[in-house]
């Protein structure tokens, strides 16, 4: 009976001995694992930062939006899309002001929304432009790095005015003009500019490309509308949201006149719940990329099994003086399937190691173009499933070659050219 000691020894002077080959053969695996890391990795980056960036906007923030709950935010399933989309009034508004009705709600914010041409002189740039409340601002995280931010006299007056991102002030006015008093035009309406949009999160959710104008003067001279698409409402603490929700579900049912909670023409989102939402799919969409990503490792594998099946045959002569010296079948099996699993593991280690630096250079590039703080995730799991997952195909593209190997007999193994 050979020690392991030896056996591990003689299966490393073989892969050794062929270093190029060597190296062919746990490319596959090397690709395999590294883009199962890189895909995890990137994933759990990107659920960091779009969870980072909900949260921005406060815990104690709920989100009221058109639509049938059962079927998704803007679903409409069987009713009638028009009923359901003008669902959100404005006496709903004013009903969750009331501090009898939601005694929790610190803030009521009313929004519409929609993308247009915006133009200054002969410069034009189609954007997303809101239409809110005074309220947005602090709702929102949004402050305003010049000028002034609108007001509810503003809101209340319809005027003109309008707040635009940085990006809109450099698409339209260049890197020089002031836009501040400027008049820029949607549709026909011409609009004063009163500030300059500063968001305190990264530029992610377009706030940089964004024009925001009082509510009132959106509904009544861009989009010719007395509904809202969306109704902000802040509680004064995290804590009681659940409660609020449900003050809040309590009187919509009753001035929408629903009493079958399953017909409800309002969803209603917390930031948990948006929370939940965008982890879950991004977190089905990595597995299903990293699922494809080891269709990588198969191949390897394939590869490894042929490589050493190569080798088996290249060795037969080897095999039979080893038999004659008296190594047993179980030895022979035992040194082809070592000498597998190191080149599998060898190639799952190299992978982590390049998936590592790819994750490291992706998140670098990425928060240069996203403008942002993309942030490095290194993935524990992804680093398991490439070690043990790389292991396991040197065992299973590895047994055949070397059952084969062991089964050689002795003599004819020696009489092999």
């Amino acid at each position: 009976m050979i020690s392991l000691k030896d056996t591990i020894r003689t299966a490393t002077q073989a892969l050794t001995t062929h270093k190029g080959r060597s190296i062919l053969t746990i490319l596959g695996i090397v690709i395999g694992v590294s883009a199962i890391m890189i895909v995890m990795s990137i994933g759990g980056s990107a659920t960091e930062l779009i969870v980072n960036e909900v949260q921005s906007f406060g815990p104690e923030n709920v989100f009221i939006n058109p639509g049938k709950p059962s079927d998704g935010l803007f679903s409409f399933g069987g009713q009638s899309a028009a009923m359901l989309l003008k669902s959100l009034t404005e006496k709903d508004v004013e009903d969750l002001k009331k501090k009898a009705n939601v005694p929790d709600a610190v803030a009521v914010n009313p929004s519409v929304s929609g993308s247009f041409a915006v133009s200054y002189g002969s410069e034009i740039k189609t954007t997303s432009v809101l239409g809110s409340g005074a309220e947005a601002f602090g709702i929102y995280n949004v402050s305003v790095s010049s000028g002034r931010k609108f007001t509810s006299d503003d809101v209340n007056d319809k005027a003109s005015v309008a707040v635009i991102g940085k990006n809109v002030v450099k698409d339209l006015f260049g890197p020089f003009q002031d836009p501040i008093g400027e008049k820029i035009k949607i549709k026909d309406k011409k609009l004063t500019v009163i500030g300059i949009l500063s968001f305190e999160g990264s530029s992610m959710f377009g706030m940089d490309d964004m024009v925001i104008m009082p509510y009132t003067t959106m509904q009544q001279y861009i989009l010719g509308i007395r509904y809202f698409h969306e109704i902000a409402v802040k509680a004064s603490s995290a804590e009681v949201v659940p409660e609020m929700v449900m003050d809040i579900k309590r009187l919509l049912r009753e001035n929408h006149d629903i009493t079958d909670p399953k017909k409800d023409n309002f969803i209603i989102s917390t930031q948990e719940d948006m929370i939940k939402i965008v982890s879950s799919i991004l977190n089905a969409v990595t597995v299903f990329l990293a699922f494809v990503a080891a269709i990588a490792l198969v191949v390897g594998g394939v590869g490894v099994m042929n490589i050493m099946l190569v080798s088996v045959t290249e060795r037969t002569r080897e095999i039979g003086l080893r038999k004659a010296l008296g190594a047993t079948n179980k030895d022979i099996l035992t040194q082809f399937l070592m000498e597998s699993v190191f080149l599998t593991s060898l190639g799952g280690i190299l992978g982590i190691i390049a998936g590592l630096i790819v994750t490291s250079l992706i998140t670098l590039v990425a928060s240069y173009f996203l403008k942002t703080n993309f942030p490095l995730f290194f993935s524990f799991k992804g680093l398991i499933l490439g070690i043990v997952v790389s292991c396991g195909i040197g065992i299973v593209f590895g047994l055949f070659p070397a059952r084969k190997a062991a089964k050689k007999s002795p003599i004819e193994a020696l009489r092999y050219e």
